[in-house]
């Protein structure tokens, strides 16, 4: 009875990690939610120029603007990007994800206008 203790005690207690595991653990996350973002933003894209609007294209732009409205609620700052300031004091603007400085940077205007042509491509196939 004991032992099952311990070990229930050892689950508990959870995994101890640094600032700089938290930090890498938030950037790896958030790499891997960018990429399937901006696979979704060019399938949409694609979607429009090679007309093959599909559900998954509808799902696509449900899905995009769905993170459009979560980036509004929290003041056009990725929830991510919140939670690695607790671990950073980075100012760069790719100390959340491993992107180039660039593109970190301009992330939200390069993906909007791809997007946006993408979705208007869409609507002018679908009318």
């Amino acid at each position: 009875m004991a032992k099952n203790n311990l070990q229930f005690n050892h689950l508990q207690s959870g995994i101890k990690m640094d600032n700089s595991q938290k930090i890498r653990s938030v950037k790896l996350i958030h790499t891997m939610i960018w990429i399937f973002m901006v696979t979704v933003i060019f399938y949409v894209l694609y979607s429009g120029i090679y007309n093959e609007v599909t559900i998954f294209t509808w799902i696509g732009i449900g899905i995009v603007v769905l993170e459009g409205v979560v980036l509004l609620t929290f003041k056009m700052s990725c929830p991510l990007t919140i939670l690695a300031r607790k671990y950073s004091d980075s100012q760069k603007d790719n100390f959340d994800i491993y992107l180039p400085n660039w593109i970190a940077r301009y992330n939200k205007e390069i993906f909007t206008t791809v997007f946006v042509f993408g979705l208007i491509t869409v609507l002018l196939r679908v009318i």
